[in-house]
This record gives C-alpha cells, sequence and structure tokens, in this order.
C-alpha cells in the first residue's frame, strides 16, 4: 500500500499578515508568500499551512469570517491566490487552508440576518444566558436589541454556529468545495472539537452532565468530520485534512482520526510538555500507543514561541533546547508542523507596547493577559529597518519587529554553517535523505536519567535534557547534531542523530 503523502510530511504554517508584504502596506498577503516559495522549497518543507486570508472585519486577526469564499482585499484577490496554488505546486508545495467552522464574523450576512430576527436558528440564540465563559475572557453571551442573546465562545464579533441546524452542514461543505475546486491539498480546521455543545446548553460543573464539559467535544461532532472525509475522497490527489482538537486525553484525541475521519489532528501535548526527558517519553508512548498516524508541533500562532518557553536560567538555554527538540520532533514517526520563523530560531516578543497589541485576548482581559501578539511579529528576511525587509519598500509593519531580529534575519543566517537557519535546513534534508530507510515505529534503548535514546532502524536519536554530558550510544557515524558534541560525549540541551552499525 502507498503512503500517503502526509503521513510523514513536514508542513509549515504561515500565519499569513506576518509573513511576507508584497503590496508594501505593512501587512503581509498572498502575493508576499507566493514571492517566498523558493525560501520555502529550500528549506525543505513538503506544505504549507495558510492561516485565514478570507474577506473580515480583523476583530481576532481574520480567524472572525465574514465570507468564506473570498479573498480579503487586505491580502489580495483570488486570482492571487490561485496563482500562488499553482505556483506552489510547481515547486512541489502542497497548500493547506484554515477553515474556521465553529463561529463566523458578526459582520458574515447571516449574523446580519440575525440581528434583524431572520434565520437566528443558524446561530445560538437564548432568551437566558447560563455560566459558560468566553475563551478571550468574560461571559460567552452578549444581549442584542430584542433582549436575546447570542453564544460566542470567543470575541463577541465572533458568534457560534448551529451545527443542529442542517443549512450550517450544507454550508460547509459548499465552502470545502469550493477551496478543493481551487487546488487546495488539504484543511486545517480551527476549534475542530467545538461545533456542537451539549443539549439544553447545562452549566459548567452542573451534576447532572456526566460528561467532561457541555462546551467542547460533544460526540455529534463525528458525523460532521465522517462527511468531510466522504467529500474530500471524493477528490483526487489525496486532500487532507487536520483537526486543531485541544482533549484531556489521547483516548479522545483519537476518536477524530479514525478511519472515516480526519486524517491527523494536532498533538498539542508535545508542545505542552516541559523540557524534560521523562515528559517528552510520556507524550511519546501516550500518542504512538493511540493515535494511528502521530502529528507533532513545538509552535503555533496561539502560544508562546517555544525558544522562549524552553529558557532556564543561562542565556542562550532556550534555543540550544529549541534546536535540539526540533531535532527529536523530525526523528519521531509521523509529520511534523512548523511554524514560521522557528527556523531563524525567534524569541517571543514580549516588550511590544500596549498600543501596538491588537489580539482580543488581551484587549478583553483588559490588559491582564499579553494575548498572542509576541509569537506573531512579522518576521525578518534582512538586516534593514523598519520591517528587516518584510515589507516593500520599507513601510512599517503591523506589528513593531524588535531590533534584535536584525541578527536573526534571513540574510544575517544565510550560508552561516552553524545558524539555527542552516541547522534546520540539514535537518530537513537529512530526514528526507533518510526516509525511506527507517520504519514508522519506534525503538526505545536504555539510556541515564534525564536522557532519552530512541531508534527507528538504522537512525538513532539521543536527546539530552539533563543537567550532565552523557556517553553517545554506540554507533558508527554521527549524521547531525544540534550543537557541538564534546569527545564522544552529548552535553546538556543537545541532540543528535546517529547511524547505528548492522546488526
Amino acid at each position: 500500500m502507498e503512503i500517503p503523502w502526509w503521513r510523514d510530511a513536514v508542513v509549515y504554517e504561515i500565519y499569513v499578515r506576518s509573513f511576507a508584504d508584497a503590496s508594501g502596506d505593512g501587512v503581509g498577503d498572498l502575493a508576499g508568500v507566493r514571492e517566498r516559495l523558493p525560501y520555502l522549497r529550500r528549506l525543505g518543507v513538503d506544505a504549507i499551512w495558510l492561516t485565514p486570508f478570507y474577506p473580515s472585519p480583523m476583530a481576532d486577526g481574520g480567524y472572525d469570517v465574514a465570507d468564506y469564499c473570498g479573498v480579503d482585499p487586505l491580502f489580495g484577490s483570488l486570482a492571487d491566490f490561485e496563482a500562488l496554488v499553482a505556483d506552489a505546486h510547481e515547486h512541489g508545495l502542497r497548500v493547506l487552508v484554515d477553515v474556521v467552522p465553529n463561529h463566523s464574523s458578526s459582520a458574515h450576512p447571516w449574523f446580519q440576518a440575525a440581528l434583524r430576527g431572520e434565520g437566528r436558528e443558524r446561530y445560538i440564540f437564548r432568551d437566558t444566558t447560563n455560566n459558560w465563559q468566553s475563551t478571550f475572557g468574560g461571559p460567552a453571551w452578549t444581549r442584542v436589541a430584542d433582549g436575546q442573546y447570542y453564544l460566542h465562545l470567543f470575541a463577541p464579533e465572533q458568534p457560534d454556529f448551529n451545527w443542529r441546524n442542517p443549512e450550517v452542514h450544507a454550508e460547509f461543505l459548499d465552502v470545502l468545495r469550493f477551496w478543493l475546486d481551487r487546488g487546495v491539498d488539504g484543511f486545517r480546521i480551527d476549534v475542530a472539537m467545538g461545533l456542537y455543545k451539549a443539549e439544553g446548553l447545562p452549566n459548567v460543573g452542573d451534576q447532572s452532565f456526566t460528561s467532561v464539559s457541555p462546551v467542547w467535544g460533544q460526540p455529534e461532532v463525528h458525523g460532521v468530520y465522517r462527511a468531510w472525509r466522504r467529500l474530500l475522497d471524493s477528490y483526487p490527489g489525496e486532500r487532507m485534512a487536520v483537526g486543531e482538537v485541544w482533549t484531556d486525553s489521547p483516548e479522545d484525541l483519537a476518536r477524530y482520526v479514525r478511519p472515516d475521519e480526519l486524517h491527523q489532528s494536532f498533538n498539542f501535548a508535545w508542545l505542552q510538555a516541559p523540557w524534560s526527558a521523562q515528559a517528552f517519553r510520556k507524550v511519546i508512548e501516550e500518542t504512538l500507543s493511540t493515535v494511528p498516524f502521530a502529528t507533532w508541533v513545538l509552535s503555533n500562532h496561539d502560544v508562546v514561541r517555544h525558544r522562549t518557553r524552553y529558557e532556564g536560567a543561562e542565556p542562550g538555554t532556550g534555543l540550544a533546547r529549541a534546536r535540539a527538540a526540533l531535532l527529536a520532533m523530525l526523528a519521531l514517526p509521523g509529520s511534523a508542523y512548523l511554524y514560521q520563523g522557528e527556523e531563524l530560531g525567534l524569541p517571543e516578543v514580549g516588550d511590544l507596547p500596549d498600543e501596538a497589541r491588537q489580539d482580543p485576548v488581551y484587549v478583553q482581559s483588559k490588559g491582564e493577559l499579553p494575548g498572542r501578539d509576541g509569537c506573531r511579529v512579522p518576521i525578518p528576511w534582512t538586516v534593514d529597518p523598519p520591517s528587516h525587509g518584510f515589507s516593500a519598500g520599507g513601510a512599517e509593519p503591523w506589528l513593531p519587529q524588535p531590533e534584535s531580529f536584525a541578527e536573526l534575519s534571513v540574510e544575517k543566517q544565510e550560508g552561516v554553517a552553524d545558524s539555527t537557519l542552516e541547522f534546520y535546513r540539514r535537518a530537513l534534508a537529512c530526514r528526507r535523505e533518510l526516509a525511506g530507510e527507517i520504519p514508522y515505529s519506534l525503538e526505545w534503548l536504555d539510556s541515564p536519567e534525564g536522557v532519552l535514546f530512541f531508534a527507528r532502524g538504522p537512525l538513532v536519536c539521543a536527546i539530552n535534557c539533563g543537567g550532565h554530558a552523557v556517553r553517545l550510544p554506540g554507533h558508527e557515524e554521527v549524521l547531525l547534531s544540534s550543537g557541538p558534541l564534546r569527545s564522544g560525549l552529548l552535553p546538556p540541551d543537545t541532540a543528535v542523530w546517529l547511524r547505528r552499525a548492522a546488526s
């Protein structure tokens, strides 16, 4: 049986507003992505995932969609999108797009009609509220002019759809067809576990409700993904879907990736694990024992960048650990999802001025929570201010970049052997070269405390999360290391790929 392309793919997430700005207005766009496709091909990824580029008031960075079958002029046109897909395919890159089925923008024509009293059954309107809270802070209910309330699990500008209404089902099947007909290779599904809410909308904590949560993960959602899978399977070229599914257990996660549902689901347990060999092994074992096709991700547009999360007491620890974690992740069975800028070693930007922050998390918490702007700062391409090559003509970017980005820019790292960019290129190239030799299965090897040794056929990966250097396991060749090795020893905060001798 032929292995599907997505099983072992490396997918690069592009937060479109912050990747590359070809129009010179300070906001990234589809033409900017298209111009940088050669960079992505040389990096060595297999596919790109585009965050929402649809018409939107941008209350939540485009995740408040007003038209699911269009392109916001901020990002270009439908012709720009079609040209991008065609060029990506010419470069051997697949294209995934975000679909946001849990909620629309309050500017969506359906919701505007609902405010006039027409078609309210497409959303969740009630005469009274319950105790549900918005993920972004504050109550999950907003009152409208006639006294009813509508549900929004995120910002008030993002009303939740009522997935118990068949019109919603039909609409999203049409949306998927629209983009599949334009050549997309798959979809990333936003808030994939959230579409259905428990019947009767019981309070959180209601003792009569026996499931974990009345808000997330209702069983009816699986019928949606069975229908979507049938649609995807009806198109040529192995179209696929990956879900953003936050669950409390790998067993629950596995329900979303049964043979007739989603192809993949993000493995957030890996992202959430602390810098710990024990924690990493636990996630790996639980994932591989429950999920048929694993995914691994260290950062995305919603979380603090992993270089910053891993930072220890010693300066530079975070970058060393981030490089080591990348090597460990790429050695695991399954696909890997990279977030733009991690190949440059970008840290979280924690000192953005208050007036620059735009994330609704920051706004709704009245500044108590920093929000997600710090991981969304536009990436640097050159050393030159004011935008470090992000904007054509040097326009100020929509979020300010720190001066330190000059030293982390593509221009500064290109061709520098020990740079993070060149390390990523070597790691992805080596992974591709090994693809035909290593099985999907994983074998644990004896290792010292605080260290993990594991093998996949001839490939051995060792990662040292402890405080002392350890001796490398037996091998005949060092393939790649995330940092310098010393006299056959693996230093702390370092990982290495080895080729072991044939038995």
